[in-house]
């Protein structure tokens, strides 16, 4: 998702939709999703998905929940394709973030590694609020802490990197209540930052190396990542990571 005439490489969703099934990192988001809705939404029918890319996260919601109704939109029409052939059981749309034609429609509206792509940020999370029933939740995924800024943020057209004060008080500022909070991606913070100062220091910047990674590597940041979710299930947060997860309520 992204701004349009800007913002994202259509061209990348190619390689994205190729390479996004095993790998670890967004498989390990996949769990967290699920894992959040089976908690604190346990009851819901109905979720939309802004920004659905490749319909990833949507496959993965689609397994865990098979009788909620789906609905994914997204900006590029490059993505709805393989969105599209990914869950033949949602229902998709072209449509601007900014510009939601949605009022007290879903039990629970997502937004996963969106927002920061968007200038007008405040904007979109009044729409989510808006699009979602009352008293119906709200999840979003945004990379975390202003000083993991890299050459990566600026080839994948990032805003922003959030700071957990920044982004409560742009989710409360739309009229949401938030009821958990927490960061991820934490165990590999220290090997996230390391890499972001490799590659910003190469002369050849690559923006997809992060997706092309070995089986043995990717083997053993699964694990790490396993272990990670298990503190997560817990009901534990942890206060740093790579990336943080909001739930949030409509009253």
């Amino acid at each position: 998702m992204a701004k349009a005439g800007g913002g994202f490489h259509e061209t990348f969703f190619s390689e994205l939709a190729t390479r996004e099934a095993g790998n670890f990192w967004f498989e390990a988001r996949n769990a967290i999703v699920a894992r959040t809705l089976k908690r604190f939404f346990p009851q819901f029918r109905s979720f939309l998905e802004i920004g659905c890319g490749t319909g990833f996260v949507l496959s993965g919601i689609a397994r865990a929940f098979p009788d909620v109704r789906l609905v994914g939109t997204e900006i590029f029409t490059a993505g709805l394709a393989f969105a599209a052939a990914r869950v033949p059981s949602a229902s998709f749309a072209q449509m601007d973030a900014r510009r939601l034609p949605y009022a007290a429609e879903f039990d629970v509206v997502g937004a996963f590694d969106v927002i920061e792509h968007i200038d007008e940020d405040v904007e979109v999370l009044a729409n989510l609020k808006h699009a979602v029933k009352p008293g119906g939740g709200v999840i979003v995924t945004v990379p975390q802490h202003k000083w993991l800024w890299s050459e990566l943020d600026k080839h994948s057209f990032h805003f922003r990197r959030y700071e957990m004060r920044e982004l409560h008080e742009k989710i409360e500022g739309a009229g949401l209540d938030i009821v958990y909070s927490t960061s991820f991606v934490s165990l590999l913070l220290p090997l996230m930052f390391l890499s972001r100062r490799r590659n910003s220091a190469s002369q050849q910047f690559d923006a997809g190396r992060e997706l092309r990674i070995g089986s043995a590597a990717n083997a053993s940041l699964r694990a790490v990542m396993g272990l990670e979710s298990l503190i997560l299930a817990t009901g534990l947060t942890l206060p740093a990571g790579g990336s943080r997860l909001v739930v949030a309520r409509r009253p």
